[in-house]
């Protein structure tokens, strides 16, 4: 088992994190879970990530979750 990071730490590689989600959202909007499967990273990492660029204004997420509770996200520029 793999420690996890502290948060600060992975609050610090949202920057570097945005071109690779923006990628992986090409194709439509995804969930947490197919966002971080596309990327080989923790769903928990990616959480941070796409709620710091959903604040931001670069993803969007669907009005209601989908039958598992996921919400979808998707580039703001694709809408």
């Amino acid at each position: 088992m793999t420690a996890l990071r502290d948060t600060r730490e992975i609050i610090r590689d949202e920057p570097l994190m945005h071109r690779p989600i923006l990628e992986a959202l090409a194709a439509g909007p995804r969930t947490i879970p197919e966002i971080a499967e596309a990327l080989g990273r923790p769903a928990h990492e990616v959480v941070y990530w796409v709620m710091g660029m959903r604040r931001y204004g670069f993803v969007v997420e669907s009005p209601e979750a989908d039958d598992e509770g996921f919400f979808h996200y998707g580039r703001k520029d694709a809408r």
